[in-house]
């Protein structure tokens, strides 16, 4: 084989397994979220399948001829490249949990061993290659770079290009079939130069099934896709009159039941949280008397219609990461944007240092990746922006789920703490007694919080929760610390023990 043809197969390949890489967050997704435990999960369980596909693949070259193996390791890594959507999909399902094991164990199903074999492609090109030992240094340094430098056009081309693009599946039905083609053409190619046949009408074979199987994973991806809409960020689909949100439309983002809609009625609030941010913003100021309310994240946009329906001439302005959730709240559920309902799209540690001083009444934190709040949402020096963003007398409103001990609801209420005089946690009883785990909202601000207030509105629309402030939250926070963007471990906080 020719230096240049050499050098593609390796470029090409090294590319593939990256792509899979980058896509593999998206798949999972929907199954275990998109947390640093997911993504920790994936690099690893990659990085094992490179070393184990390098390995096997050397040693397999110098056991056996590599002109005879390097078309056959291409056909197999092609063909199970287009197993691992139906393998995340039927996998999946099954709900194995969201925990490290679970990311772990389904990565290695249906990523490890089409990773693996694509891997073993550079050392079987590198043992083709080395006909002087001469060079064996350039060539070795040749390849490797290119290998190199596949990887790093395969991982820009997704995460920059392809993912906005065009869905999960058919970039990976695309990669296998190239793939396979490039199969059949090491496999024709190779075996005439050792005089060896492979049937014209074999590698026609072989083309016309990766190309009727990528048809079929098309398929079988539809019948089982948890996803109406994919986007860059999420997995997103809308579900009318379920449980939780009756004659009312559901947006759920990958894992997570994320809004309850009511686009004829903007008023209406169903999940609990979402009562409970009303119940801050009845206190925010006046009743009935406009505020300027930021919403760091949209989601289904319920919080916005919903100021917008109780206090008319409000202002909005959303920071919202994914334009895809955009077009679903306008095109599904109704949203209409407005001068008083403005959506900056970004992501919102950016987009809030665009916001003027001292120009909101109300930051409400309603943002999540998976169960999460992202951790750079999290961390004092946010706060600050935050701060800098409110009026002196304004209040922080965020939404977070945790579970018992607690570990980072304390740690975000030590840190708001340290930037605001005062804070306060609402919720239902139980679980602020540490017995039961879910949504939990914090209120922080300079001035003194009102919770007998807080409560009295709660009670007068029919609430039954709770609330902390004072001495109470000091004994909830104990010696928990506060997050800084210097150590913010979120999701390993959020992990039950």
């Amino acid at each position: 084989m020719r230096p240049f043809p050499a050098g593609v197969l390796v470029f090409v390949t090294s590319a593939a397994v990256l792509v899979m890489e980058i896509l593999a967050a998206r798949l999972l997704a929907p199954y275990v979220g998109v947390t640093l435990e997911t993504y920790t999960g994936i690099i690893g369980t990659i990085l094992a399948a490179i070393a184990v596909g390098t390995w096997l693949g050397g040693k397999l070259a110098d056991r056996r001829r590599p002109h005879l193996l390097l078309g056959p390791i291409l056909l197999l890594g092609g063909a199970l490249s287009l197993l691992i959507v139906p393998i995340v999909r039927l996998i999946g399902s099954l709900s194995w949990g969201t925990g490290p094991g679970a990311v772990v164990l389904l990565v290695a199903m249906a990523f490890f061993l089409p990773a693996a074999v694509l891997s073993a492609v550079p050392p079987a090109v590198i043992k083709m290659q080395l006909a002087d030992l001469g060079e064996t240094g350039r060539t070795v340094g040749r390849l490797s770079a290119l290998g190199t430098a596949g990887a790093i056009v395969g991982t820009f081309l997704t995460g920059f290009l392809l993912v906005a693009a065009w869905p999960t599946t058919p970039i990976l039905i695309g990669v296998a079939v190239v793939v396979l083609a490039m199969g059949v053409a090491v496999e024709i190619g190779l075996r005439r130069s050792t005089r060896q046949t492979f049937p014209t009408a074999l590698a026609a074979v072989v083309v016309l099934v990766g190309a009727g199987g990528g048809l079929g994973v098309e398929r079988l991806n539809a019948a089982l896709d948890p996803c109406e809409r994919e986007s860059a960020y999420f997995c997103a689909r809308v579900v009318p009159d379920l449980a939780g949100c009756p004659d009312g439309l559901t947006l759920y983002l990958d894992t997570l039941r994320h809004s309850c809609i009511h686009p004829d009625d903007p008023a209406r609030l169903d999940f609990s949280y979402a009562r409970l941010f009303a119940d801050t913003l009845a206190v925010a100021g006046p009743d009935d008397a406009p505020l300027d309310v930021v919403h760091v994240g949209g989601g289904g946009f319920s919080l916005p219609r919903y100021v917008q329906a109780t206090r008319p001439g409000s202002t909005n302005v959303v920071l919202e990461l994914d334009p895809t959730l955009v077009e679903i709240a306008e095109q599904q559920l109704g949203l209409v944007r407005s001068a008083d309902l403005q959506v900056r799209v970004g992501d919102a540690r950016t987009a809030l240092r665009e916001l003027p001083d001292s120009s909101a009444d109300v930051v409400l934190g309603d943002a999540f990746g998976g169960l999460a709040v992202p951790w750079h949402l999290t961390t004092v020096e946010w706060a600050q922006e935050v701060d800098r963003v409110m009026r002196p007398d304004g209040m922080y409103v965020l939404n977070l789920i945790d579970h018992p001990p607690y570990r980072f609801a304390r740690a975000e209420l030590a840190t708001l703490r340290q930037v605001f005089g005062s804070v306060a946690v609402l919720g239902p009883p139980d679980r602020l007694a540490g017995t039961t785990g879910g949504n939990l909202v914090i209120v922080a601000a300079h001035r003194p919080i009102d919770a007998a207030a807080l409560l009295a509105v709660n009670r007068a629309r029919g609430g039954t929760d709770a609330a902390l402030a004072g001495d109470d939250v000091t004994g909830f926070v104990a010696d928990a610390a506060p997050l800084t963007d210097d150590h913010a471990p979120v999701d390993q906080l959020l992990r039950r023990s």
